[in-house]
């Protein structure tokens, strides 16, 4: 069932006469929450979590008008306590996967109907200025043009089971213990061609709800921001369906939120409902403001529903945390987990070698599968890496230490034929922060923003003390975002990133452990060899200035060198890139080449395609992600591999005439395995 932005428009004119039917009342009910705080209050009292059920807004039985019914994400859908949790974006994001995000977010938009609800609140593309943001597990990584492509993935999944897919937290929302309060501000390029692009990708792909951000932009809420929602988003990128703030917070003026382009309070009413009324009749509001935001959601949510109901689908709570969701949580932790270290090839570690293996560290045997903010998902289990490593290796004596006394640790290790670290960080470290007052404080959670991009002290002095112990020493780093390893990696063999990868995340684990899966995640975002490499934020802060630069193209506009490039991952085997060529047409740039699997098993390879911006008479980029894919290949097989770009993500936002621009030049054309020149074959277009 695709609910097309055409499909979409069908509903106008009956949106229209529905809205000419209702009174004032009626229709600021439609953008008025319906949950009560004391509901609130009393639901997490009696020991439900947040949005246990759906959270309603608006509806009008009289004229058969439904309500809005939110579940939140994106891991999985958060209500009730058996929902599937699949890895986070990020993890998602390592896997390049179009193609299984969006069967994802069909998935996500089964369980959300079986829950009785019709939106799902989990498309985040927040992009991250600085990977210390402690919500940024929520996303697909560092970069614009991937955050685009994924999360509209994600829309078209969702919304095809006729679930409205809602885009957040719009925008420049990438810190969490200033949120309600830092004023975020850039140049005006950089807010065009960084933070908003993705954005428009999703409204482009169909996202039919927007969710506004907490923070400010350039001095005004974006709750609020006549920019944000209504110039740029409702009439420059033509967006038909409604915007929700932000909970609770979002919404903190009556007049300014209704005039800048609010469409629903969520998810309680404190400043709409009988003030927005009696705003209205006192001439602050007009009317008008009230009809056109009624018929945005009365459009909106006439579509969904139809499709939904024409479909003849008709999902229960039997979808809900069901095997075959499951396992497709279990291949996306598959597919992103990334191999970043493999001297000698010491993985896969030989299940018939293994006598007795070691796994140390604290998040060993922790069921440690993200913040525990709004995204927090509550399925029926969760497998840890202790337990996926035991059931690999039924027969094999499996012995976990937290790692707490070093010498006991260093002999246990000693006596191991394989040694298993597993570090790094859990929801009290990172993840969506409410500060706790008396007040609030069921709604007060831990994490926030990280400190330091690097490991704590006890694991980073574990990993040096014990590791040279064993040489056949693996790290597995749990976590939302980059985790500087240069002080320890030189101490083991082989390193993964599992980020946080899920009920399922302790099989895929051990299955990549083990050989049973060849890895194949690319690390989406830059590794550097240290903190200051990276743009530099103060967590804790009134004002934050974004530049145009972050993450990978910082460090390549720079000349430093990264530790790790973006795009980086490595496989159980090989594979050689040959014969590139690159051609245009004038609207698109495709590269093509072709990919050999050297190595002697099967194995998955993410191309990717970058465009440079050398020759350019402006501060632009070096190069640029602009296409990928996944190819997957059999020990010698050939393929040829083409991916094409539309040159309309070649332009720059020229600020003095407020439009995307070509620029006529000769554009170097790369196509390879990771960011890092030494992985790519190149040549040039010209435009």
């Amino acid at each position: 069932m695709n609910v097309t932005k055409e499909a979409r428009l069908v509903n106008t004119e009956r949106a229209k006469a529905i809205v000419g039917q209702l009174t004032l009342e009626e229709k600021v009910f439609l953008m008025s929450g319906s949950v009560t705080w004391e509901e609130l209050v009393n639901s997490m009292a009696i020991g439900q979590h947040y949005n246990y059920v759906p959270y309603a807004a608006g509806g009008n039985e009289r004229l058969g008008v439904p309500s809005m019914r939110f579940c939140d994400g994106p891991r999985g859908v958060v209500c009730g306590d058996k929902g599937t949790c699949f890895p986070v974006p990020m993890c998602r994001g390592a896997s390049f996967d179009t193609q299984l995000e969006e069967e994802i977010g069909h998935a996500i938009g089964r369980e959300i109907r079986g829950h009785g609800g019709n939106l799902f609140g989990g498309v985040c593309i927040n992009l991250p200025y600085n990977p210390g943001w402690g919500r940024s597990q929520e996303v697909y990584g560092e970069e614009s043009f991937a955050l685009g492509q994924m999360g509209s993935a994600l829309v078209r999944g969702v919304q095809d089971e006729g679930v409205i897919a809602c885009i957040k937290h719009y925008a420049f929302n990438s810190m969490e213990l200033s949120r309600f309060n830092v004023s975020v501000d850039c140049d005006r390029r950089t807010e065009r061609e960084v933070y908003l692009p993705h954005f428009k990708d999703c409204i482009d792909a169909g996202a039919a709800s927007v969710m506004s951000a907490y923070n400010l932009y350039k001095g005004t809420h974006c709750g609020h921001s006549d920019y944000l929602l209504r110039k740029v988003l409702k009439e420059e990128w033509g967006f038909d369906g409604f915007v929700i703030s932000d909970f609770v917070w979002g919404v903190l003026d009556t007049e300014e939120a209704a005039n800048g382009g609010m469409d629903i309070e969520m998810c309680h009413t404190k400043f709409f409902g009988d003030k927005l009324v009696e705003a209205v009749k006192a001439g602050d509001v007009s009317e008008t403001r009230i009809d056109e935001a009624a018929m945005r959601i009365i459009r909106t949510l006439f579509a969904f529903e139809d499709a939904y109901r024409d479909s003849g689908k008709a999902y229960d709570t039997s979808h809900i945390g069901c095997k075959d969701h499951i396992a497709l949580a279990l291949k996306a932790a598959q597919e992103g987990i990334t191999l970043l270290k493999n001297q000698n090839s010491l993985l896969p570690l030989d299940k018939g070698g293994i006598k007795k293996i070691a796994v140390l560290g604290k998040l060993g045997d922790r069921e440690n599968i993200g913040d525990h903010g709004s995204s927090r998902v509550y399925p029926e289990y969760v497998v840890t890496p202790l337990q996926g490593i035991s059931a690999m290796l039924p027969n094999s004596e499996v012995i976990y230490y937290n790692g707490e006394d070093l010498e006991h640790a260093k002999s246990i290790a000693g006596e191991a034929d394989a040694v298993v670290f597993v570090v790094g960080y859990d929801c009290n470290d990172e993840g969506e922060y409410v500060a706790t007052n008396e007040e609030h404080n069921y709604m007060a959670n831990a994490g926030g923003d990280r400190k330091s991009l690097g490991l704590h002290a006890d694991e980073t002095a574990l990993i040096q003390a014990v590791g040279p112990v064993n040489s056949n020493s693996t790290v597995v780093l749990i976590g939302g975002n980059t985790i500087l390893m240069t002080e320890w990696m030189d101490c083991v063999s082989a390193i993964l990133m599992a980020y946080y990868p899920g009920q399922e995340g302790g099989t895929a684990i051990a299955q990549i452990l083990f050989g049973d899966i060849n890895p194949s995640g690319k690390l989406p975002y830059v590794l550097p060899y240290k903190e200051s490499d990276l743009p530099q934020v103060e967590w804790e802060t009134d004002h934050q200035f974004y530049e145009y630069y972050h993450g990978y193209a910082k460090l390549e506009k720079e000349g430093v060198a990264p530790l790790l490039p973006y795009g980086f991952g490595l496989s159980y085997t090989t594979f050689a890139y040959d014969k590139a060529s690159f051609a245009t047409d004038g609207d698109t740039v495709t590269a093509t080449v072709q990919l050999t699997n050297t190595g002697t098993r099967e194995g998955t390879e993410v191309v990717q395609m970058y465009v440079g911006f050398q020759n350019s008479q402006l501060d632009r980029p070096v190069k640029l992600l602009r296409g990928f894919r996944r190819i997957t290949l059999a020990p010698g097989e050939t393929q040829t591999v083409s991916i094409s770009c539309p040159v309309e993500k070649l332009k720059y936002f020229n600020v003095h005439t407020g439009d995307f621009e070509l620029e006529h030049m000769e554009y170097p054309v790369y196509i390879g395995a990771s960011a890092s020149n030494a992985d790519l074959l190149t040549g040039t277009v010209s435009l």
